[in-house]
């Protein structure tokens, strides 16, 4: 992305003509590319509520911006296997952020110019506001979804130790239903497989001959079975766990094992089908399995079709939505700001510089020169820093001769 500075002067023939030799200073040079931003007539009301407003203006601009930025990670987040195409999904009314703002226009139906700019910034307050309040609450649910997901994923790494057996071990692999009999599951390291076979029978009384296989391995060691008489168990663990045989505390459950399973599919599927959903409403000859389309009559697989699940679909609408009254709270800010500033009637000119990052320093310097006049006192300080000029208060919010405030897209990247 990129950083934009949003500037004005008095639109009077005077400053026209800088305007005019500012733009032909900097195009010619490649210190900017520069674009005019307009603004339309707002009703101004009294010299108070402007004042008022612009204190208002600018905590409602770092919080707007504080919303875009969190809608952006979290559309980042949620496309977190297509991280390459995050930026092709920030639009701003169905275009690209940049070509929003180099041709701005303000929304007449949203927010109706003929009202007062109170009202305006409270109807875009409330909008970004709203907006929050459902990030929060959408963002909870899929955050739940996704931690408890990753909760059953770490059951399924990790070592054969600690991780889950679902999807490891068989009934096949177990002696069930049995008075008498029970089947271990014991841990051996690698480097111990041959004294495991060579004495797994007599590390108590009443094993099972020839009872043991190996069902699972993994960097570390294997996972063996073992058959032996219930009453022996104890002593069993016991001797094993001398020789460094880990017994695992398993019992072969059939229903909690497929529980297990179903739950950690259903989470995987919930958490994915709040990015993309395949769809459905497919004709008869076809049939959707695991995200495939499956020809009835033939095994031949195709791509589903895909489309964007409802948490995407949301993220990147609200997004929009809080782009567009960023920008209006910014174009609000130049209006007002530039009234305080230049006076009555309301006369003055808005442009997008969007600076050569190699030439930020260089283009303040020019329009700082072309400026000047605005504000002397400013100007002679930006000019010679070491100045101490009474009276020039400088706040947060950089001051230059002209109105100045930045767009800085780059905290989209």
């Amino acid at each position: 992305m990129s950083e934009f500075w949003l500037i004005s002067a008095p639109g009077d023939k005077t400053n026209l003509q800088a305007w005019e030799r500012m733009n032909t200073v900097t195009s010619k040079s490649n210190l900017s590319s520069n674009s005019k931003f307009h603004i339309p007539d707002l009703k101004v009301g009294t010299l108070d509520a402007l004042v008022g407003l612009s204190d208002e203006l600018g905590k409602l601009d770092s919080f707007a911006e504080s919303i875009i930025k969190k809608t952006a990670q979290y559309i980042g987040e949620v496309m977190e296997d297509s991280k390459d195409k995050v930026q092709e999904n920030l639009l701003a009314n169905g275009v690209d952020l940049i070509s929003y703002l180099t041709r701005f226009e303000w929304d007449m139906a949203k927010y109706p110019i003929k009202q007062p700019l109170k009202n305006i910034s409270e109807a875009l307050a409330k909008q970004v506001t709203q907006i929050e309040t459902d990030l929060k609450t959408r963002s909870a649910a899929y955050n739940n979804i996704k931690g408890n997901l990753q909760s059953l994923e770490k059951k399924t790494v990790g070592n054969l130790l600690t991780r889950t057996l679902a999807d490891i071990v068989h009934k096949d692999d177990f002696v069930l239903n049995s008075e008498y009999l029970i089947t271990l599951l014991v841990v051996v390291p690698k480097s111990s497989y041959v004294q495991w076979q060579k004495t797994y029978e007599s590390l108590s009384d009443m094993v099972v001959p020839r009872s043991t296989k190996m069902i699972a391995e993994d960097a570390e060691g294997g996972l063996f079975t073992v058959t032996l008489f219930r009453k022996v168990m104890d002593d069993f663990k016991a001797k094993a766990r001398e020789n460094r045989f880990m017994v695992r505390e398993f019992y072969f459950d059939e229903k909690e094992l497929k529980c297990e399973k179903e739950e950690l599919m259903k989470l995987a599927s919930d958490k994915k089908q709040q990015y993309v959903t395949f769809a459905t409403d497919l004709p008869k000859h076809l049939s959707l399995r695991n995200g495939f389309v499956v020809p009835t009559d033939s095994c031949e697989l195709h791509l589903a079709h895909k489309t964007e699940g409802p948490l995407l679909r949301w993220l990147k609408v609200n997004f929009s939505e809080a782009f567009v009254a960023w920008i209006h709270v910014k174009a609000l800010r130049v209006f007002v700001e530039s009234v305080l500033r230049y006076g009555l009637p309301v006369n003055f000119q808005a442009m997008l510089l969007q600076p050569n990052r190699k030439s930020v320093k260089r283009l303040r310097d020019v329009l700082n020169v072309v400026f000047k006049h605005l504000d002397e006192v400013a100007a002679a300080s930006l000019m010679d820093p070491g100045m101490d000029i009474p009276g020039l208060q400088l706040s947060n919010q950089e001051y230059y001769p002209y109105v100045y405030f930045k767009i800085d897209l780059s905290l989209l990247d």
